[in-house]
């Protein structure tokens, strides 16, 4: 490649991307004693997460919410001695009906959920026994090509019914479900056995004690990855002897192995030479987490809550999370970056005052994930047809080349806990290729 600049030094392996899947590699790699270098585009690790100061205080712009029944991210939190904080629970409930916002107690909340969300969520285990192998098994094939909305539509349900289904999901997906597949949905509620309720809990409800930074924090000092910022890498050369991963100022990195975690959405900045083909694929037809987190400082203190509106408002769903000095901050989400732009206080009190709850923005904060050119994407959640025809591709060895991150997970895509699963994935069977499978299993211990 012309205009490039001299070849720096040259590793065992080149991680790409400083998010929980580099991270988490990068460590694996070097305790088993090779030479690594991570190349974030950023100037701070944590990838999709983001534990930065607003209102006076740290909040997470981007992912936040871990759980038991996540056993990467739970091993990790007990290997460094981190605990985890509840968010509040919540004391009362509101709800857009189709008509009007109705209020009541949060199992009120949940009972009107419960029988459409356990009759959507019946086949859950059947489609997926192996929630861990998520593509294995033929229910789920046969399955890959039906959205959300139509498995809502399809159920026997009130207007209320589904007015609430559907917006639970649209937050899930935190986009629109015309192409949501149902497989997602299934695949998640399978992690935590069936049990609708206890997917939610884990969706929202525990925070890394200390934030999210405090974890990647607590991995990366348990490197001894050379770890570059800056580095904004836009061309992967590779070939039968090495790897080059060049930069976009032309800076020149060599390797015998690359492990790649950027988010599939941002793939498309990359040029791969010769190119991957099956990856383009993948990349072009895309995932649907597009939308929108939005944090919001409200006058007065308020009891903790949550409201959950229709699935295409700007926002869909919010929920109290602190009370400082006098004020209550309170996080939400919508399924539309385009629709509501967070940093517009006049526009995210109009998205709130759908709900008619009298309640007055002062300040607010976030940051679009989609419009970030290092992720153009919020959380990873599948199209239809995804699973079966792009899962595998991703997760495969490219000859010198392999992918990891929350997008390419076997289990929790979406959540840390999956960005985790895939760098130790990564990181073994780029030591079984550098060392062959008795060091891949050595490194393990």
């Amino acid at each position: 490649m012309s205009g490039t600049s001299e070849v720096r030094d040259a590793y065992d392996v080149a991680v790409v991307g400083a998010g929980f899947a580099g991270l988490i590699a990068a460590r694996e790699l070097t305790r088993a004693g090779k030479r690594v270098v991570v190349l974030e585009a950023r100037d701070r690790i944590g990838g999709r997460t983001w534990l930065a100061e607003r209102f006076g205080m740290p909040v997470e712009l981007g992912g936040t919410w871990v759980h038991w029944s996540q056993p990467y991210v739970w091993a990790e939190l007990a290997r460094y001695g981190i605990g985890i904080v509840p968010s509040p629970t919540p004391e009362r409930a509101f709800w857009w009906n189709g008509t009007t916002t109705v209020a009541g107690d949060p199992q009120d909340l949940l009972d009107v959920l419960d029988g459409p969300n356990t009759a959507l969520m019946e086949r859950a285990r059947e489609v997926f026994p192996l929630p861990f192998s998520a593509s294995a098994s033929t229910a789920a094939v046969d399955l890959d090509g039906r959205s959300v909305r139509e498995a809502i539509d399809a159920l026997p349900i009130t207007e209320e019914q589904n007015i609430l289904l559907s917006s639970f999901w649209a937050l899930n997906f935190n986009g629109r479900l015309d192409h949501a597949a149902f497989t997602q949905a299934l695949r998640w509620v399978a992690l935590t056995d069936g049990d609708w309720k206890t997917n939610w809990e884990a969706c929202a409800s525990y925070k890394v004690a200390g934030g999210t930074r405090a974890l990647a924090e607590a991995i990366r000092d348990d490197s001894t990855a050379d770890v570059r910022f800056g580095v904004d890498i836009r061309r992967i050369e590779h070939d039968d002897a090495q790897v080059r991963v060049i930069s976009d100022k032309g800076e020149v990195v060599t390797a015998e192995q690359v492990l790649v975690t950027i988010p599939m959405h941002a793939l498309s900045r990359v040029e791969f030479a010769p190119g991957l083909e099956t990856v383009a694929a993948a990349t072009v037809d895309g995932q649907l987490g597009l939308g929108t987190k939005v944090w919001m400082s409200l006058e007065g203190e308020h009891a903790p809550f949550v409201a959950m509106g229709s699935a295409d408002w700007p926002l869909n769903f919010i929920q109290s999370e602190y009370l400082r000095d006098g004020r209550t901050i309170v996080v939400g989400f919508g399924p539309d970056a385009a629709s509501l732009d967070a940093g517009d206080t006049s526009a995210v009190q109009a998205a709130l005052d759908r709900w008619d709850l009298g309640l007055r923005v002062v300040e607010t904060a976030g940051h679009d994930w989609v419009s970030d050119p290092y992720a153009q994407e919020t959380w990873p959640m599948h199209r239809t047809g995804f699973l079966t025809s792009h899962l595998a591709v991703l997760r495969a060895t490219h000859g010198r080349i392999r992918f990891a991150g929350s997008d390419v997970a076997d289990g929790w895509g979406g959540f840390i806990d999956g960005a985790v699963e895939t760098g130790l994935t990564g990181a073994r069977a780029i030591l079984d290729a550098l060392d062959g499978r008795s060091g891949g299993r050595a490194a393990a211990r």
